[in-house]
């Protein structure tokens, strides 16, 4: 891969103008006249530009030329063509005269205003979500070849025939980085072709991938999500609107449905089966162990549910006299989740909750000191029959990224995690669900 950043305001080296190179915008090629000899004899206008995808760079293979009103379309092999001209593309005659022969597409061909033009890409910097407003095109002795996509306001003004009224800056993406999703491939084979890496792609933050997936079209849409592994799926899921939930979900296949319920807590799972139609919700449900279909259910039909439904049991909790390098040293060989150790519980032997350590002071601190030393108290913990409403009210006022749950003679049941209460009530007010 380059060490040239992939989204770039200069334009491209290539695309200076010389006596043997063209810079071309699809924008400006678009509805060009298409003739034969002499610009009176004209064939038509070109509708698309027809490309075959190749390494580095796709490369023209003809003129897409569609009459309207009925009439067989036209299709230019680009080895026909002549020269390109600003009012007119020259092209060789059909051989024995009349008309060029019909379009029939092939494997491995791609149509620029058809498959590109407009589409929604993943930016390779990681976090936006692009439009394809243009297409940079290098033409030389006799080639054509797709350089660059164009996401600039520059490309969006070309596209709709708009003068630029004031300087702005070129964004170029090189077309290394946005080759199109594979669909076919997704969905026989679970790979795709993708515009960032699978790397690239599991460092994204599931909200710019949820919202990436709003945006596409359903095959499109299919082919990004069978790139994740189950636990990014799970999460991109959560963060995703409802319509998109029931899209994504409807295309799963039964093992890899289950894989990605299996990375989501109770409450996360009730939040998403309860957007979905009652038969695809039954169908999920049997994907699920019983004791999680049971506790699903009662969120489900229970508005009122209580912090004892709710909770999970993954936390981490010590005694007082622990010291510090020996719960490091546990954590790192646990191999837990980061979200179960935001913070560390300090209980008595009879697991009365104490205090509470934060994990950002934990490994800070000397290893010989002890827990006891270390904790904050008293805690602020829910109790058992609390409700959902409750229990964000108290998220909402203390910013916990967890809260603990305890009985009336303050034994530690489990912990309330901020995610699994407040992204489904802000989803729910999103919607008016």
């Amino acid at each position: 891969m380059p060490h040239s950043p992939a989204n770039s305001t200069k334009p491209p080296a290539a695309a200076a103008v010389g006596k043997d190179y063209q810079a071309l915008y699809f924008s400006q090629l678009v509805k060009r006249r298409i003739c034969t000899g002499k610009i009176t004899d004209q064939v038509g206008k070109l509708t698309d530009l027809v490309f075959k995808l190749a390494e580095p760079y796709p490369e023209a293979v003809g003129i897409y030329i569609s009459h309207g009103w009925g009439e067989p379309t036209e299709f230019v092999p680009w080895n026909k063509v002549q020269r390109i001209e600003d009012d007119a593309i020259f092209v060789s005659p059909p051989e024995g005269g009349g008309k060029y022969p019909p379009f029939v597409d092939q494997p491995g061909w791609m149509m620029l205003d058809e498959h590109l033009m407009g589409r929604t890409i993943l930016d390779t910097d990681g976090r936006r979500v692009e439009v394809v407003n243009d297409v940079h095109l290098l033409e030389s002795k006799g080639r054509m070849l797709l350089i660059h996509v164009d996401i600039s306001f520059n490309g969006f003004l070309r596209k709709w025939g708009v003068s630029r009224l004031v300087p702005l800056k070129d964004q170029f993406i090189s077309w290394r980085y946005v080759q199109p999703l594979s669909v076919e491939d997704a969905v026989q084979t679970d790979k795709v072709s993708l515009s960032v890496t699978r790397k690239q792609l599991a460092d994204l933050p599931s909200e710019d991938l949820a919202d990436a997936l709003e945006e596409l079209s359903g095959d499109e849409q299919e082919a990004v999500f069978s790139a994740l592994d189950s636990e990014k799926a799970a999460e991109t899921l959560m963060e995703a609107e409802p319509r998109a939930q029931r899209q994504l979900i409807a295309n799963l296949r039964q093992e890899r449905a289950r894989t990605i319920l299996s990375e989501m807590s109770v409450p996360q799972l009730a939040d998403l089966l309860s957007v979905l139609p009652h038969d695809e919700m039954s169908k999920l449900m049997g994907l699920l162990p019983k004791e999680q279909q049971e506790r699903i259910r009662m969120l489900v039909s229970a508005r009122e549910a209580t912090a004892r439904t709710l909770m999970s049991g993954d936390f981490v909790a010590v005694g007082r006299e622990a010291k510090v390098g020996e719960v490091l040293g546990s954590l790192r060989a646990s191999g837990r989740e980061h979200a179960a150790i935001s913070y560390v519980y300090v209980v008595s032997e009879e697991k009365v909750l104490l205090g509470v350590v934060d994990l950002r002071d934990l490994v800070l601190a000397a290893d010989e000191t002890g827990m006891g030393e270390m904790m904050a108290s008293p805690v602020v913990a829910a109790e058992e029959d609390d409700v959902r409403d409750d229990l964000a009210e108290m998220f909402a006022k203390y910013h916990y990224r967890m809260i603990p749950v305890v009985d009336r003679q303050d034994h530690l049941l489990g912990v309330i995690h901020y995610n699994d209460i407040m992204k489904g009530l802000v989803m729910r007010a999103r919607t008016g669900g």
